[in-house]
Parts: structure tokens; sequence; C-alpha cells
């Protein structure tokens, strides 16, 4: 059965590092799809790292003109690939509002593919470090506008609380809290939790209601966002 795995969130939620290791990890057992819709914020995009996909029989669909200087990017027409062939996972990275408007053109074949048995998920990726979901209340005010716009309902939270390397056990304590009361107030189930091993475990190990914890979702780290980092490994 063909599943359709949508990201969206706040900027800076960590969507694009989640998108790839969702994708990576899809390529181990069915025929992979990545499409990466991120219309707006050309600093850190998926098609950065297509090199990480070579012989992972990942394919990759980005906007046109990404990585060429030209600011305003299209939406590719190949994307319809995602519907009219066989693929087992297909994996859409949506980037805020823009994403989530150019997503909504495709309301009637997501309706289609889900009346023909596909399973669709959208995943609101959250990141209550950013300053537009940092509360409960912005977090589902971002969430009701992203979910217009997409014309789609979210399935699911992914807490993704981080401050990049500087991540503590402690962000993700205090992301744990206002991620539950979102979810509490929504009816939104909490499905993942992710973070880098060594910080997620330490989290896992604490005392916290499993229904606002969710899978735990261990994060490969593709995108290097310091300068040090950035001037170590490359992109």
């Amino acid at each position: 059965m063909k599943r359709f795995i949508i990201l969206v969130g706040n900027y800076g939620s960590g969507k694009t590092e989640i998108a790839m290791n969702f994708a990576l990890n899809a390529s181990k057992t069915g025929k992979t799809l990545l499409i990466d819709l991120d219309m707006i914020n050309t600093y850190f995009r998926l098609s950065d790292r297509r090199d990480l996909f070579e012989g992972t029989g990942v394919e990759m669909i980005a906007p046109h003109f990404a990585n060429s200087g030209v600011e305003m990017l299209t939406v590719p027409a190949e994307i319809a690939k995602a519907f009219d062939m066989d693929w087992d996972t297909v994996i859409i990275d949506l980037g805020g509002d823009a994403g989530a408007s150019a997503l909504g053109q495709y309301h009637n074949k997501l309706e289609l593919a889900q009346k023909n048995g596909a399973e669709i998920v959208l995943y609101n990726v959250v990141n209550t470090n950013r300053p537009m979901a940092g509360t409960p209340e912005k977090l589902l005010r971002l969430m009701e506008s992203m979910e217009r716009k997409a014309r789609w309902k979210v399935t699911g939270f992914i807490h993704n609380t981080n401050m990049s390397y500087e991540t503590t056990v402690e962000d993700l304590e205090a992301g744990y809290g206002i991620v539950k009361e979102a979810s509490e107030r929504s009816g939104v189930p909490v499905l993942y939790t992710a973070g880098k091993r060594e910080v997620l475990d330490v989290f896992l190990g604490r005392e916290h209601e499993a229904r606002f914890v969710g899978e735990p979702f261990y994060l490969e780290t593709y995108m290097h966002r310091d300068w040090d980092s950035l001037t170590k490994k490359g992109v």
C-alpha cells in the first residue's frame, strides 16, 4: 500500500532533517520518493544533500531553480509522479505556509489516492524553542493556519524541540509540557518524539505519560547548521 508522509511545521522545526531520516529509513524496505516543497527557506534544503541519496533508491524532486541563486522557486510538474507511479513511500517536506499552499493544489489528487487505498499522514513537526511555537496557543494557531492552506488535517505531532548541536534533555523536557497541552486541547496525538540518541535516551528514561511521547524517533544529523560543522563537514 502506498504511503504519503507529509511534514509541516514552523521554520526551524527540523522538518528537513526528519524528512531525510524518514526517506533513508523507508528506502531500506521499498521504493521511495522524496519531494522538497520548501518554497521559502533557501538556506537549508533537501536538495543541498542530494549526494546522500545516491545509490539508496530514494528519488528526489525539488523546486525549479533550487540552489541556482534564483530566488523565485516554482513547483515542478514532476510532482505528478507521486500520484501516477508505483511508490511504496512518498515523503513531502513542506516549508511553512508557502509549502502548505503548494500542497493545497494537490488536494483532489490526495483525496483520490486515499480513496484508492493509500495511507496519507500529515505530521506537524514542533520545535517549541522557535518563537511561533513557544506556547500551546501559538503552536495551535500556526497549525490551524497550515491546515487551512494545505487543505488537510494534521494526523499527529512529531515533538522535535531542539537547539541544533546544543540540544539538551532539558530542551525536550520543556517542549514536552507544551506539546502535551497542545495535544490535550486539540485532540491531535503525539506520535513521535525525535532527537539524537544520547539526548533522547535520557529523556525516555524519565517519567512521562507515554501517550504524549509516542514512538522514539532517533535522528541522524545530515544538515550542518553551525559554522564549525559547516567548515569541517560541508553542507
